[in-house]
Order: C-alpha cells, then structure tokens, then sequence
C-alpha cells in the first residue's frame, strides 16, 4: 500500500514541511514505519510514503501493570474520600478527646500545686540522700507530663531531660543537686559504675554535629567535633566521664541525652522517695540496676 502527497509546483521540501506532511497520515498509520521517496515531474513534486512493516511494542510485565492499575485505584479513592470528608478523611474527635471546664481548672490547680511543692522543697535542709558520695551523677527522667509548671519544665529542659525516660550524666556540683532538689519527683539518679558508663555510650550514644543527630559509628567524627580536646576515639569518652576528667563538660554537651527503654516490670508508679519505698530521689549504686534493666 502507498499514500501520496502531492505539492504543486514545489520547487525544495524542507524539514519542516517533511514534518507537516506526515502530520497529514490518519492515526491508524502511527506505528507503523514509512519510505519517503521524492518524483520529479514538470512543475511538480510528489511524495511517496510507502508502508513498511511495524516496529515491535516493549514488553511490560503484567506484575508492572497490574500495581500501575492498583495505586491508580488507591489514588482516586484517596482523593474521593478527601473531597467528601475533608483532608483528614472523616476523622472525626471523640468525646473522651474534648476537654472539659473542670479539666481545664484540676490542670491548673495540679501546675500550682506542683510550683508550691517545690518552693517547699528548696527550703527544706539538705538531706542526706542529697549529698554525693561520686563525682558522676547518671540522671532519669521517669515522671511528669501534663500537670507540671513550667519553671519545673525549664528545670528539666536545664538538665537536657525533655522526654521520659531520657538519661543524662552530670557532675554531682552544688548548681545540679539545688536543680535535682526542685525536680526530685520527676527524675531519679544514682552512681554509675565504669561498665553501665561504657555499656551506655556504646549502645544508646550519638553526638550533636551542625544539631543534627550523628551515631557514633566511625571515630572520625569523634575526632572532628572533640578532636582539639585531645578525645579521638569512644574510648577516650567512656575513659572522660567515667573518671569525670577536664573535658568532662565538652563531651556531655557534644553527646546527646540518652533515650533508654521502659523498664522490664515497670515502675511502682509513687512519687515518693527511693527510700521511701517510691520511684525517684537518689538510688545511689541502685541506679546500676534499673540501668541494666532499660538499657
């Protein structure tokens, strides 16, 4: 089969033309591959495109077509589903999730009750509990949610404990144990031994470089953001905190606070002391258990 196209009295056929000329074959000829001969006549031009043989389609899996298909489906009955319930897709609040006048008022009188206790408590005299036997404190944040101050909240953001159960090591100075006196019924503290400080960095450990989280995965980063201290390796980091060494201060502000586990068997729940019988205050070497236990 051939189909031509005549031009009358065409002396030259640019590109151009060649294009617009095949713009001119119906569609069902699209597939298929064409010959463009030019003839010659008096005054005239003609072009023969002649049909050839069609060019083989590439093969698409049918696994391919059939997820195209799938996530087509899904994209339109996600977007229907918006359009008729809104953005959230028709999520709508329950009752339990609407705060009541007297939740509002019980919150308040629990944050200044929580701002009397520690007033309360700063003008207690020091107890015994309070006074350290190391140098290295290992502190955990085990309570306080909705019903804390915000002075009591800044205390704990202080102490770089903004979540539960985030642990930090301090050095047990007068500044910390005055904070650790305000915030005694949210954080619990002790003695960390050498393997709880060597356990902890090597598993839980990762530094703050340009404030984003980086693990401690290659000494090269070690050397980088403490390198002008003479700490090179995690080595010399366990060796610093564990013996409270002079760097002590710039590798706590490099590390970040340590995100540890729920403990195995929970907690007792009471904001009473240790010695008490309750859950926060100074466990001195006892903390090395319950570190064991979330580590």
């Amino acid at each position: 089969m051939q189909l031509y196209i005549d031009y009358l009295k065409l002396s030259s056929l640019s590109s151009l033309r060649l294009a617009a000329a095949t713009r001119l074959l119906p569609t069902s000829h699209l597939c298929f591959s064409f010959q463009i001969f030019i003839l010659g006549g008096q005054g005239e031009k003609r072009i023969v495109m002649a049909e050839g043989e069609t060019k083989a389609m590439a093969y698409i899996p049918e696994v391919i077509l059939k997820k195209r298909k799938h996530k087509e489906e899904s994209l339109a009955l996600t977007r229907k589903t918006q359009l008729e319930f809104g953005k959230y897709g028709g999520k709508k609040r329950k009752v339990e999730d609407i705060k009541r006048p007297e939740q509002f008022i019980k919150e308040f009188r629990d944050k200044e009750l929580d701002l009397i206790r520690m007033k309360q408590r700063t003008k207690r005299p020091k107890s015994a509990s309070l006074t350290p036997k190391s140098k290295l404190l290992f502190i955990i944040r085990i309570q306080g949610k909705n019903d804390m101050h915000p002075k009591t909240r800044k205390i704990l953001y202080n102490l770089k404990l903004r979540r539960i159960f985030h642990g930090v090591f301090m050095k047990a100075t007068a500044g910390v144990l005055e904070m650790l006196q305000r915030v005694e019924p949210y954080v619990t503290f002790g003695y960390p031994n050498p393997k709880n400080v060597s356990e902890l960095i090597y598993k839980k450990g990762y530094g703050m470089l340009n404030k984003q989280r980086v693990p401690l995965i290659d000494n090269t980063i070690i050397e980088q953001a403490l390198g002008k201290h003479g700490i090179l390796c995690l080595e010399d980091i366990v060796h610093e905190i564990a013996n409270v060494g002079p760097h002590f201060k710039e590798i706590t502000n490099f590390l970040g606070p340590f995100a540890l586990s729920k403990p195995k068997g929970g907690l007792q729940g009471k904001r009473a002391s240790y010695k008490d019988g309750g859950d926060t205050g100074n466990r001195e070497d006892e903390i090395n258990d319950l570190i064991d236990k979330m580590n």
